[in-house]
This record gives structure tokens, C-alpha cells and sequence, in this order.
């Protein structure tokens, strides 16, 4: 070593230091690109407004509802409220066996599968209550209403002859549905909506997340622990400034 060298030291910079992520920077370059965000909102609600009116096949839903009755009673108690819930729950089950499911297929000559016939149906009781409701939901309004009608009908059988109890009683008839459930087409342009600019937002997340470029003075003491000792411009053929040096034939500096 020479007398009169000065040996600076230098802070080594660990290659694998986790880059913070500044929340404030992700913000405006996100509000940078509201247009963008905008435009995958607006696709996102179309497509679904399209796909709500035009694709998507409108389902309808009829209701049948049964009234539980316990044999053998004479009066109305607590008692028998709370074991008319009990058989309402058990009458659930009747509904899925493949018995009454077959005599539904029967009655309405369907071809329809035990499981695409048990996929139409749902069965609800309402809490204290003895009532079963009966739902069905079909492409076809007069369906949804001739299978929840006949599924009351043939439960009711069912259960009177095997389990050996009251038979349901005809609480209220499915009439014919004239709107359909689903698909909901306003919600579903909101869903639409919000997915896209969601999406379209992860994207530019990602891409933001993702870009380890070196831009400002700021980037290199931040990430490389360096100073910055000078900038030089760079002038591209788009500098309106030396557009007129160009005509005249001199250089631009």
C-alpha cells in the first residue's frame, strides 16, 4: 500500500435483499391506469350481460308445500308440534328414495336419470314448522310445476303406505312459474363488472411486482445502495428540440 492511498470502505450489498414493495408507488401506477382498469370493468359487464341474455339458459322453480300431520291426534300441543318436526324431517328422506322417484318417472313418463331428477329437486323445512316445501327447478316452467306436484303426490303415498303414519296433507299447490330464478341478469353485469376490473388490476399488479428496472436516481440508492454521481439525457427521435437542427442539416447536441 501506498503512503499516501486512502482506502475507502465500501458496504457490501447483499444480492438477495427482499425488495419492499412501496404500497404508495403501487397506488398511483394503478391510478395511472384507471383507463385501463375502466375498459376491463366495462368488457367484464358486457360479457356477462351477454352471456345472462343470450347464452344462459333460464331456469324456473315451482313449489309444493305438504302439511305433517301426526296420527292419532287430537289436539294441538307442544308435544305434537315438536314430533311433527321430527316426522317432517324424516319425511325428508322418503323424497330421495328411488321408489318415489320411479313412481314420479312413471306417472309423467320422464327419462330422466334417479340422479338428474334428485339434482331438480329440493326438499326445506322450515324451521318450527311441520310443513315441507317441495321445490323443483326445470328449463320448463310446465315441468318444474307437473314434477313438484307429482313428487308431493307420490311422497305422500309413500309415506302413508310404508311407514305406516297420517298422510301429508296438500298444504299448497306449485302453480305455474312465469319468471324465471336464474340467471340473475343484474347481478350477474355487476359480478361482470367487478371481476374485470379486478383482473385487470391483479395484472398490473403482477407486472409492477415484477419489474426490477432501474429508472430514477431514487431506484439505485434504494435497491443498489449507490449514489448517483451524474445524469445524462438521452435525446431520441421524438426530441422536438432537435427536429429543427435535423432540417437544417446541423447535429443535434
Amino acid at each position: 500500500m501506498r503512503e499516501n492511498e486512502i482506502m475507502v470502505p465500501v458496504e457490501p450489498v447483499e444480492e438477495n435483499a427482499e425488495m419492499e414493495v412501496d404500497m404508495v408507488e403501487l397506488f398511483y401506477h394503478l391510478l395511472e391506469k384507471w383507463k385501463l382498469i375502466a375498459l376491463g370493468a366495462f368488457v367484464g359487464a358486457v360479457l356477462m350481460a351477454v352471456y345472462s341474455l343470450f347464452i344462459a339458459t333460464p331456469m324456473y322453480e315451482a313449489t309444493t308445500k305438504l302439511y305433517v300431520l301426526n296420527n292419532g291426534d287430537s289436539a294441538i300441543n307442544l308435544s305434537d308440534l315438536q314430533i311433527g318436526s321430527s316426522l317432517a324431517t324424516d319425511y325428508k328422506e322418503a323424497f330421495m328414495t328411488w321408489e318415489v322417484e320411479e313412481m314420479v318417472l312413471q306417472e309423467l313418463n320422464l327419462d330422466y336419470e334417479y340422479k338428474e331428477l334428485e339434482d331438480m329437486l329440493t326438499i326445506r323445512n322450515p324451521s318450527n314448522t311441520r310443513i315441507l316445501e317441495i321445490i323443483v327447478k326445470s328449463d320448463d316452467p310446465k315441468e318444474a310445476q307437473a314434477i313438484s306436484n307429482t313428487y308431493a303426490d307420490c311422497a305422500s303415498r309413500f309415506i302413508s303406505d310404508i311407514m305406516r303414519t297420517s298422510k301429508p296433507s296438500l298444504f299448497s299447490e306449485a302453480l305455474l312459474p312465469t319468471k324465471p330464478v336464474s340467471p340473475r341478469k343484474t347481478l350477474n353485469t355487476i359480478l361482470g363488472f367487478l371481476l374485470g376490473a379486478i383482473l385487470v388490476a391483479g395484472v398490473l399488479v403482477v407486472q409492477f411486482l415484477m419489474d426490477d428496472k432501474i429508472k430514477t436516481s431514487d431506484d439505485l440508492r434504494k435497491y443498489i445502495n449507490l449514489p448517483t454521481l451524474a445524469i445524462v439525457p438521452v435525446s431520441g427521435a421524438g426530441d422536438k428540440t432537435a427536429a429543427p437542427g435535423k432540417r437544417k442539416g446541423g447535429r443535434a447536441k
